[in-house]
C-alpha cells in the first residue's frame, strides 16, 4: 500500500486528485485542506506526517491569485515560499518524496519557442517570484522531489476558472471579448492528476523539474473558441479578440511549456 498525503485538497486540483485516486486501491490517500493542514504553521504538520508517514506528499497548497499577489506579495510569499519551506523540511525529516505543483509564471514570456525545464527562470510578477522561491527551497533541501510546472490549469467540475467562466457567460448570452496577446497551454486537472498518479505507481525516480500540460499551445481567445465549440455554443456566442487586456500584474506573453521527452 502506497501512502499519499495531499495538501491544499480543497482546490480544483486537489478535488480532481481525490476523484482520480478513488480508482486506485493500491494507493491510500489522505486529503488535507488548508484548514486541516496549514503549511505556514510547521507545528500542524507533525501529526499528519508522524501518525501515518506518507511515502509521497502532493503539494497543491498555493496562493494563486496573481493580481492579489502583486498588491500584497507578502501573502503570496508566506504560502508559496515560507509554507513550502516548512513542508519541504518536514518531508526531509520523514523521508517523504515531495510532488510540488509549480507554474509557467516562473518565466518572463520573452522566448519565442516554448520553455524547457532546463531554461533559466525569470519571473516578471510577484506570484511568479513567490513560486520560484518555493522551487529553490525544494532544490536546496531535498534530493527526492518532483517539481511539476503546469499552466492554465482548469477543471470542468471544480472551482472558478477560465473554462467555467467562459461557459457561464456564453450561456447567459453575453458577448465575449478575450485577449489573443498571451500564449500558453491549457491543462485539464484530470490529465495532470493522471500524470501524477503514474509518477507514483511507476516508482519514477527521475527527480527534478518536470513540465506537464495538455500539449497544445494557444491564446486565451483560441481557448475560449475551443470551449464554446466543445459545448455547442460557438455559433450562438459572439466571440471577439480583445487586445486591451489590462491587469495590475504583468503576464508573460508566451508561457508555453515544452514537456519532458518521457511525458
Amino acid at each position: 500500500m502506497i501512502q499519499v498525503l495531499v495538501t491544499g485538497a480543497g482546490g480544483q486540483l486537489g478535488l480532481s486528485l481525490k476523484d482520480a485516486l478513488a480508482g486506485f486501491p493500491q494507493i491510500k490517500a489522505r486529503f488535507c485542506t488548508s484548514e486541516d493542514l496549514d503549511i505556514t504553521k510547521p507545528e500542524t504538520m507533525q501529526q499528519h506526517f508522524g501518525d501515518e508517514t506518507p511515502d509521497y506528499c502532493i503539494n497543491c497548497a498555493a496562493f494563486t491569485d496573481v493580481e492579489a499577489a502583486e498588491k500584497a506579495p507578502e501573502q503570496a510569499f508566506k504560502i508559496n515560499a515560507e509554507g513550502v519551506k516548512n513542508l519541504t523540511e518536514t518531508c526531509k525529516e520523514y523521508g517523504t518524496i515531495l510532488i510540488h505543483i509549480s507554474t509557467d509564471y516562473v518565466f518572463d514570456g520573452e522566448k519565442k519557442e516554448g520553455y524547457l525545464p532546463s531554461d533559466p527562470p525569470n519571473p516578471i510578477n510577484e506570484y511568479g517570484r513567490s513560486k520560484l522561491a518555493g522551487e529553490q527551497v525544494i532544490q536546496e533541501v531535498l534530493d527526492r522531489y518532483f517539481i511539476i510546472r503546469t499552466s492554465w490549469l482548469y477543471s470542468k467540475k471544480y472551482g472558478r476558472n477560465f473554462y467555467k467562466t467562459v461557459l457561464e457567460k456564453a450561456r447567459r448570452g453575453e458577448q465575449l471579448r478575450i485577449t489573443d496577446q498571451q500564449t500558453g497551454c491549457p491543462t485539464d486537472t484530470l490529465n495532470l492528476s493522471a500524470y501524477i498518479i503514474e509518477l507514483i505507481l511507476s516508482k519514477n525516480n527521475d527527480y527534478g523539474i518536470h513540465h506537464f500540460t495538455d500539449g497544445k499551445a494557444m491564446s486565451w481567445y483560441d481557448f475560449a473558441g475551443d470551449i464554446l465549440r466543445e459545448n455547442g455554443l460557438l455559433k450562438s456566442t459572439k466571440l471577439t479578440p480583445g487586445n486591451n487586456y489590462i491587469t495590475f500584474a504583468r503576464r508573460p506573453r508566451n508561457s508555453t511549456l515544452l514537456q519532458n521527452l518521457n511525458n
